[in-house]
């Protein structure tokens, strides 16, 4: 098997797959990338596409996809990208978050807060004000890294000064002093058992029953401390990538590592994701990769795409 000589792009931070099966994928610089089962196009300013860093990517029950990007909120219908900013109401043009509610509410985590779409109207969100955390490169007092709706409708909120869940009437935060294993909080997960896992910056995983916090560390079998992204694939295994560490699976016993001995290149995976033909892709520095079940291959514009089965 041949691995791609030049990079997708040189930092993928998101990967979504669409109803109609092409997969999207947000860059650190050039836009956003779709592939449509045969070719790659990319989208950018000269498309109409003014995004450079692409942070979320969301489909609406209309297949009208969204990106959330440096430069705003980005609409695409099919035929034209359409921009939202401060000008229209929004946070923030800085956008590091979306997710779309069970009521079809558009919730974007930005720089500067959290704002509320409805397709006409943005309308804030007041999410109380954190201490920032100025031991990373980016980082304010209203950032908001991700968002998440769990199974009861709450909406829990990433933030440099911890985690914040909002039940319809208030907001309360989840922090260190709760058992929480680092306020940095760069992403949320509800599991399908129930548990709320969360990704931190400084130290690592953890997840949640009831009031009660696990903190996964080196003696469980998982390394490093900077976690971005968490994923949950279709047969519940949990995913999530570690700076310096590769990408653990959690499969409801053990933590299995992925790296450099099943042929990863890179030290800074960013986020997962396993399409519905079964391709499980890994996205970071470096660009695309995708897990055949025993390899780790890097992806170009010129695949590969598919696995080589030998004949």
């Amino acid at each position: 098997m041949t691995a791609a000589k030049t990079p997708l792009s040189p930092f993928i931070r998101r990967i979504f797959e669409d109803r109609s099966g092409r997969l999207w994928f947000g860059t650190n610089g050039d836009g956003v990338g779709c592939y449509n089962g045969k070719v790659v196009e990319f989208f950018s300013v000269n498309e109409g596409f003014p995004g450079e860093a692409v942070r979320a990517i969301v489909q609406d029950k209309h297949d009208a996809m969204w990106f959330g990007t440096d430069h705003g909120l980005i609409k695409y219908d099919g035929a034209r990208f359409t921009t939202y900013t401060t000008e229209n109401g929004l946070a923030h043009d800085d956008i590091w978050s979306i997710i779309i509610d069970r009521d079809g509410l558009l919730w974007i985590g930005t720089f500067g807060g959290v704002s509320r779409f409805d397709g006409k109207t943005f309308t804030a969100f007041p999410l109380p004000a954190v201490e920032p955390n100025l031991d990373v490169g980016v980082t304010s007092e209203r950032m908001v890294l991700c968002i998440m709706q769990d199974k009861a409708g709450r909406m829990w909120f990433g933030t440099p000064g911890g985690a914040f869940v909002y039940d319809g009437k208030s907001c309360t935060n989840i922090s260190e002093a709760d058992g929480l294993c680092d306020n940095s909080v760069n992403d949320i997960l509800e599991d399908r058992q129930g548990r709320i896992w969360f990704a931190t910056h400084h130290n690592g995983i953890c997840y949640r029953v009831g009031d009660k916090f696990t903190h996964i560390t080196a003696k469980d079998g998982v390394n490093g401390t900077e976690a971005w992204d968490l994923y949950e694939d279709p047969a519940g295994n949990i995913w999530f990538p570690i700076e310096n560490s590769g990408v653990y699976r959690y499969d409801g016993k053990n933590f299995t590592n992925f790296g450099e001995a099943q042929g990863l290149t890179t030290n800074a995976i960013q986020c997962t994701y396993q399409d519905r033909s079964g391709r499980f892709w890994l996205g970071g520095w470096q660009g695309l990769f995708r897990y055949d079940g025993d390899t780790i291959t890097s992806v170009g514009e010129d695949g590969p795409w598919e696995v080589t089965k030998p004949r």
